[in-house]
């Protein structure tokens, strides 16, 4: 028999097991679900590219500016089908193609049918990026088009021809030049015989306001002097010596330099005075089929590689200056030159004032 001592103890164990045993258990800390990353807006536009799984692109010719490589490496990174319409087109076929057939996602014009694309409603807005690095005059405010690339105005000289290179404008007056200079066109047809009339004028002195009159005074003493020949100076009549001093923009020079293979000896001559630039704009059209792969399409372009393409490639990445501060551009690459960007409103004026005087002051025809 338990005495009142034990059986207390036992009772005690029997309250304290009972306890235990109703006791709610310890339960281990549910870990919280872990946050799926946010994507970027670039991560978003790759993915919806992916999703239209091609862009196509016009008027890039593969040897022009390094478009071959930009093509290429593109289709590494995203893995897209590129389809190439109509390398060759020009600015005029390009905005014609938006109007008939709606098939171009992006474009690649001068810097003039940017502006004349946008009013007829052709363009869509799109920012890249590196938006705040595009020069403010280089670009349109509200995103419609922006300038990719350009070119400056130069001497192009066959130097087994011409053993002292002409280094400014006034130089080509010298005598030794007789019969040696060439537009690369008629200046009433052609945009870039044009800008070299623009760009004599403003070698004077004068402002881009004035320089149309200017530089046809000027090339009215080339005429005088002898030096000017009416012939359209190329790549041909280059290496022959028809024309062995062409006032041409710099990439395209480069460019023939590098199909001429030395034969003859090209230089490259950036006039002291007078350095004007001619750009090229990009743009997505209204009516785009792939819309998020152009805006990736114009992504890369405008990137820090995409720009060294270009540039590669022998043309002006628009982004230029920003790239030389941060200390990416290749010391091989072509040398900075502070040249001149005409407005929309200068070119037109200009234009027409060369248009319209070039017969009476010139009189002759560039064929």
């Amino acid at each position: 028999m338990l005495n009142r001592k034990s059986y207390s103890n036992r009772m005690a164990l029997i309250f304290f097991a009972l306890l235990a045993a109703c006791a709610t258990p310890t339960l281990a800390p549910t870990p919280a679900p872990t946050a799926t990353p946010a994507l970027s807006a670039l991560e978003k536009i790759i993915q919806a590219a992916k999703k239209e799984g091609a862009l196509n692109i016009i008027a890039a010719p593969r040897d022009w500016c390094g478009y071959g490589a930009l093509i290429e490496n593109f289709k590494t990174l995203y893995g897209l089908k590129i389809n190439e319409l109509d390398p060759e087109a020009g600015s005029l076929e390009q905005r014609d193609a938006i109007k008939t057939n709606k098939s171009p996602d992006v474009i690649d014009v001068r810097h003039s049918f940017g502006p004349v694309a946008q009013q007829e409603g052709l363009l869509q807005t799109y920012k890249v990026s590196t938006w705040d690095s595009i020069p403010a005059d280089q670009k349109d405010t509200a995103g419609f088009w922006y300038g990719n690339y350009y070119g400056v105005m130069i001497f192009q000289i066959n130097t087994d021809i011409v053993k002292n290179p002409p280094q400014d404008w006034n130089d080509l007056l010298k005598p030794e030049y007789k019969a040696h200079i060439a537009l690369a066109g008629d200046p009433r047809t052609s945009h870039q015989a044009m800008s070299s009339v623009f760009a004599a004028g403003l070698a004077t002195g004068a402002t881009p306001e004035n320089a149309g009159q200017a530089g046809l005074d000027f090339f009215a003493k080339l005429k005088q002097a002898g030096n000017l020949v009416p012939i359209a100076g190329q790549a041909a009549t280059l290496a022959s010596g028809g024309t062995p001093i062409v006032l041409r923009w710099d990439y395209l020079a480069a460019m023939e330099r590098v199909a001429l293979k030395d034969n003859p000896r090209i230089a490259l001559v950036v006039p002291k005075s007078g350095a004007l630039a001619g750009m090229y704009v990009s743009a997505i059209s209204a009516y785009a089929p792939h819309p998020n792969a152009a805006k990736l399409w114009l992504e890369y372009l405008y990137s820090d590689e995409g720009q060294l393409a270009l540039l590669k490639g022998f043309c002006r990445p628009i982004r230029f200056n920003d790239l030389l501060q941060n200390k990416k551009i290749p010391t091989d690459a072509l040398a900075p030159v502070n040249a001149i960007f005409p407005t929309l409103d200068h070119q037109a004026s200009q234009r027409d004032s060369i248009v319209k005087n070039w017969e009476k002051i010139i009189g002759i025809n560039v064929r």
